[in-house]
Formats: structure tokens, C-alpha cells, sequence
């Protein structure tokens, strides 16, 4: 059995903490403060995400760096992508101890464009100390802690650090795939925020079924027409950490994502959507740092900067579905590459670029 250390009492790293617990490995959710620390353990559930979810035995929560990550076989860090730096700079030494670090973080840093291992690798230093990688798939925390079944991919650069991870997650009700494809895991699991706010404005306007799945689907391409120029590959935006929690985060009631848009399509003020909101929507953030990637790079993303206006610029929700509408037509097959057999022609790299 695996000890794991957890940075973060969030939805995810509670989920990840008390799944783990259930397959008889020892995990240890590490709190910000004492006073946080003790009342998880006073209650033994987490009240603020996961109300009546009881903590099973092997879980423990604590205050304390050393006891959370010294000696453990496997660091998981599930924060907001706003707080993955701090945590990284506050918890170097310890965390280094572990010989894997996993990312469980959804998001691309504003400014940077740079994903979250790519932070952690930055603030930890010395990437010969410890392998990091990535998780994500199509996992409403939600559901995964209720015991539903669900899959996700995990993404180191060695495959032996993605076997390791994979043997330690995976249980008859959560199944873990492998790829060595970085930075196309962690790009779909935070570009597809994107579209599920667009998805949710959908919904909010209630334009219909037909609406929504043509946005679905041109925001995969437009997500993977980034993710391949910044070097990932096409097939893993096909998989469950790009079409698989793509689709999940449009659809759910439990996606934070497409209910920012839902209720942006009603009417709402971004501000005060968010105001009213306890968990991030990193789709807002990512938005942003999209676009400046996207126009760094020369690659057209219409979804993600037409919502950047939405979201910031004033755009109202009825000038932006015009806006997408009446553009001007290209053709699809010039970026469809998803399953291409060798002796098709494969868009190259420019080709990508152009949507």
C-alpha cells in the first residue's frame, strides 16, 4: 500500500484523498493552517465540499509539511491554478522528498501560458529529484466520491513514473490510463473549460441541442489547433482528457464551467456570477490566457476570443452567437486529423494554426 500526501482540501483532493483511503493506501490531505486541519479531522468529513461524505480510517488530514509528504511514495497536487506556485514555493523541500508529483490541477496560468507542471518543475528545481505529471479526465469530483465509475489518463514524461501512478490510482471504480503526451493531457483539461462556458451560454440562451453540439465539436478543434502548435499530439485531444471531459463539462449540472456560462446566457454579470461562487471557474482565467497564446503562436481560436469579449470586454451574449455565425465559412476537413490512417493527407503545423 501507497502513503500519499495531497496539497489541498478542495473538491478534487478530498475525492482523491478519500478514494485512495478506500483502496487501503494511506493518504494525507495537507491543510493550509492548523485550525483548518483540526476540524477536518474533528468531523472527519469535509463540511464545505463534500457534506456527509464520511472520512474512511486510513485518512488523515494535517497542518504540518513533514508529516504529509516526508517519505510518502506519491505527492498529489489538487489547488487552484492561481495557487500552484505559492504552494510549490511553501512546500519545496518536502515535496521533493517524494519521488512522484502529480498534478491534479485543471488550468494555464495567465500571462505565462504555462501549464501546472510545467510551474511545479519551475518552482521545485532540480527535475532530477522527482518525476512530475498530470492527471485529468472527464472526473466531476462529485460523482467520483459517491463511488460512481469514471476513468481518467494519468501523463508522465517516463512511462515507468505513469505505470507507478497508475498502479496506485486505479481501483474497480476508477480506471487510470497512461500516456507519455504531457502537455496534450493537461492542455485539454484546461482549454475545454473554455468551451463548457461557451456550451453553458448555449444553455442559457436555450438555443437547442443542434447549437450545442456545434459548439462542442468546433471547440475541439479549435483547442486542439493549439494544443498540437505548442507540441501536443492530435489523438490525445480524441481521448478522455480532451472529447471525454470535454463532453462531461458541457453536459453536467456539476460543472462549474458551464454554469459561469448558463448564467451568463440569462443575463448575469460575470462579476456577480463569480461573487457568488465557492469553487473556481477556471475557465475565466484560461479564457485569457488562451487568446494570448493563440495570438503569440498565430493560431485562430474564434470560441475562446469571442468569449474573452463576453467576458471582459462587454460583448453581450446575443452580439457574440452573431458574431460566430457570420463568419466566414472554411472548410472542416482541413483540420481533421482525429483517427487519420498513414495514407491520408495530415494537416501540417500551419494548416493547424488556421480554423
Amino acid at each position: 500500500m501507497a502513503r500519499i500526501g495531497i496539497v489541498g482540501t478542495t473538491s478534487w483532493g478530498t475525492t482523491l484523498g478519500v478514494i485512495t483511503a478506500r483502496q487501503g493506501h494511506t493518504p494525507t490531505l495537507w491543510a493550509r493552517s492548523a485550525e483548518e486541519a483540526a476540524d477536518l479531522e474533528r468531523h472527519r468529513e469535509n463540511r464545505r465540499f463534500h457534506p456527509g461524505v464520511r472520512f474512511p480510517e486510513g485518512l488523515t488530514v494535517t497542518a504540518s509539511a513533514d508529516d504529509a509528504f516526508r517519505s510518502c511514495d506519491l505527492a498529489i497536487v489538487a489547488v487552484p491554478t492561481s495557487t500552484v506556485r505559492q504552494n510549490a514555493r511553501r512546500l519545496h523541500d518536502a515535496l521533493l522528498t517524494s519521488p512522484l508529483i502529480l498534478s491534479a490541477t485543471k488550468g494555464v496560468e495567465p500571462g505565462t501560458g504555462k501549464r501546472p507542471s510545467e510551474m511545479l518543475a519551475e518552482e521545485l528545481g532540480e527535475p532530477g529529484r522527482a518525476a512530475v505529471g498530470a492527471i485529468s479526465g472527464p472526473n466531476l469530483a462529485r460523482e467520483i466520491i459517491a463511488g460512481k465509475p469514471a476513468s481518467a489518463t494519468v501523463a508522465f514524461p517516463a512511462q515507468e513514473a505513469a505505470l507507478a501512478t497508475q498502479a496506485v490510482l486505479t481501483s474497480s471504480v476508477f480506471r487510470v490510463y497512461t500516456t507519455d503526451d504531457i502537455v496534450g493531457l493537461e492542455l485539454g483539461g484546461a482549454l475545454k473549460n473554455i468551451i463548457a462556458i461557451c456550451a453553458g451560454v448555449i444553455d442559457g440562451l436555450g438555443l437547442g441541442d443542434n447549437a450545442k453540439a456545434a459548439i462542442i465539436t468546433r471547440g475541439l478543434h479549435e483547442i486542439t489547433r493549439l494544443g498540437v502548435v505548442m507540441g501536443a499530439r492530435p489523438e490525445t485531444f480524441a481521448g478522455l482528457s480532451g472529447l471525454g471531459d470535454l463532453v462531461a463539462t458541457c453536459y453536467s449540472k456539476l460543472s462549474r464551467n458551464r454554469f459561469v456560462g448558463e448564467e451568463l446566457g440569462k443575463g448575469r454579470s460575470i462579476d456577480d456570477i463569480l461573487a457568488g461562487m465557492d469553487q473556481t471557474a477556471e475557465g475565466v482565467p484560461a479564457t485569457s490566457a488562451a487568446v494570448q497564446l493563440a495570438a503569440r503562436l498565430g493560431v485562430e481560436m474564434p470560441l475562446a476570443e469571442t468569449l474573452r469579449r463576453l467576458l471582459f470586454d462587454g460583448l453581450g451574449v446575443q452580439e457574440a452567437v452573431e458574431a460566430l455565425m457570420r463568419r466566414a465559412p472554411v472548410p472542416e476537413s482541413r483540420i481533421h486529423t482525429f483517427g487519420a490512417a498513414p495514407h491520408l493527407d495530415v494537416p501540417s503545423r500551419d494548416e493547424w494554426q488556421r480554423g
